[in-house]
């Protein structure tokens, strides 16, 4: 059993079970929100982890892991929307503009590439520390000051950072740390990758 493919599918069918509760039930599907959402992060820890232990890491797995998380977090994002519409309302222009620089990765990486991509960058992986904490605060306490500015403002420069590397990058890879290793493949200079972060 491929147990990488399988986290990764299960992360992608929490996503319709996520907005069907927040659309069919609403309010009193908060906590199993959370819970799911925790579930989903656990699986996208471990899809990663288990594949190179099990040396099944592929660019196939790492491409179907990078478009699952997007879906996924989506859904959370179009659940906050239903549950906490006002919310979405006063920041509209900053959660607008944080779609238009994701759709601008994708564009720039399909022409340039013709492929979408695939970076799982840290600062992409801090911003999504930063969505966990502020969807758990919004959904799960009714809150959002600081931890949702925060996501906000990680989203806007974990974006610059995944662009910049699509625009560095000489050729389409997987799992680049940043925009500065994308400079030193670039150059041709070679770094050491972390184990645990990137495959």
């Amino acid at each position: 059993m491929n147990i990488p493919k399988v986290l990764i599918l299960f992360r992608l069918l929490l996503a319709p079970i996520i907005l069907g509760l927040a659309y069919f039930i609403g309010d009193d599907s908060k906590i199993t929100i959370v819970v799911l959402m925790y579930l989903g992060l656990i699986s996208d820890i471990l899809d990663g982890i288990v594949a190179r232990k099990q040396g099944v890491s592929s660019t196939s797995l790492r491409r179907m892991d990078s478009q699952t998380d997007m879906v996924f977090w989506l859904s959370i994002g179009f659940a906050t929307w239903i549950l906490y519409p006002q919310l979405i309302a006063n920041n509209y222009v900053s959660i607008y503009v944080i779609l238009a620089m994701e759709v601008a990765c994708y564009v720039i990486s399909l022409v340039k590439f013709k492929k979408e991509t695939c970076t799982h960058a840290f600062l992409s992986k801090l911003w999504g520390i930063t969505l966990l904490v502020a969807f758990t605060s919004l959904i799960g306490f009714n809150h959002s000051g600081i931890p949702f500015a925060l996501a906000i403002v990680m989203g806007l420069i974990s974006h610059i950072d995944r662009i910049l590397i699509t625009i560095i990058l000489p050729k389409w890879t997987h799992d680049i740390p940043s925009a500065y290793h994308a400079y030193l493949i670039r150059k041709g200079i070679d770094f050491k990758r972390n184990d645990l972060l990137n495959g």
